[in-house]
């Protein structure tokens, strides 16, 4: 039986989310995560400089469809103000805000947003309560371990948010200054649920379903958000809940790859265009293919590739093969 998680008056059917991924989690990604298993799922970040002064493409980041529902809008920014206007403008547009204070890319931190915001705890107490004040959507932060290492303000910064009226605060275990190199330190995500009364969701070095069960015993999280391991790989979910089901988890047979993949080509035709399509599968099916023979050929060959029959048919040859 899976374990529901609870974000404020949001109950999600399981413990595994797709994580926010900027150029990745758009909309058909979303779908197939979630038909993968995945309960709940992210927007891409979205400015609330561009939401605010009404840009179109902002807006187009929060669009969804009735199967990629609950869904959650993460929003950057550093003004709390900013940030509480943001709010009610997607409002509508989804079930949960959570505000980014993880991302560690230079033009993000260099505005004062994402993890630059770890240097800042009562800055982040300042945001988060502007915005709770703003929506009446369960609101959530995801934030790292602090901005270098040995300077963790991730405890702080954990409290503060639950006392100001965060609905559950994620962890990525690494300091801004790591990136995403090193190990990502699991232990932190077990002192953070340790030290708050919220639900607390772990992120971080999850590639396999063994990670993610490894996550919540090692843990105690309430629930995990995958992110790199989900490129290419939606089943990361089904496997996982099989694991902590107790069952043998059944991995993807090639067939399964190739329908996939050509689901996800469909998704994108359907929601950009066949051009969009095009461009965006080229990264995706390096990803589908990782590991399988003559993957490198494969990606090569795609790369080249300038219409969708061409594109379909160099799947079904290689993942028939």
């Amino acid at each position: 039986m899976q374990k529901t998680v609870a974000l404020g008056p949001l109950v999600l059917k399981n413990q595994l989310f797709l994580a926010p991924m900027a150029g990745i989690t758009n909309l058909p990604m979303r779908i197939i995560s979630r038909e993968g298993g995945a309960s709940f799922a992210f927007t891409e970040m979205v400015s609330v400089n561009g939401l605010t002064r009404e840009g179109r493409k902002s807006f187009d980041l929060l669009k969804s469809s009735a199967e990629d529902r609950p869904i959650g809008m993460q929003l950057f920014g550093d003004d709390p103000e900013m940030l509480a206007e943001a709010a009610r403008l997607v409002e509508e547009y989804g079930e949960l805000i959570d505000i980014n204070m993880g991302c560690p890319v230079r033009k993000v931190v260099g505005t004062g947003a994402g993890s630059a915001l770890m240097k800042d705890p009562q800055k982040v107490g300042r945001i988060v309560r502007s915005v709770r004040g703003a929506t009446r959507l369960p609101l959530t932060i995801k934030i790292r371990t602090g901005w270098v290492c040995g300077d963790d303000t991730f405890l702080e910064v954990g409290k503060i948010a639950q006392e100001e009226g965060c609905d559950a605060v994620t962890l990525h275990p690494r300091s801004r200054a790591q990136m995403f190199e090193g190990k990502a330190d699991w232990s932190r995500i077990a002192e953070l649920k340790s030290a708050l009364s919220i639900p607390v969701i772990g992120s971080g070095d999850l590639f396999s379903a063994a990670d993610v069960a490894g996550m919540l015993a090692e843990t105690g999280c309430d629930a995990v958000m995958v992110a790199r391991g989900a490129m290419g790989n939606p089943w990361i979910f089904r496997e996982a809940l099989s694991l902590l089901a107790g069952e043998e988890p059944a991995p993807p047979t090639v067939q399964e790859r190739l329908a996939v993949s050509r689901r996800h080509l469909e998704l994108f035709a359907e929601f950009a265009g066949g051009r969009v399509a095009l461009m965006e599968m080229r990264k995706h099916l390096s990803w589908y293919s990782k590991g399988l023979p003559g993957a490198a050929q494969f990606r090569a060959a795609v790369n080249r590739i300038e219409s969708a029959p061409e594109l379909i048919r160099a799947m079904e040859e290689f993942f028939d093969a």
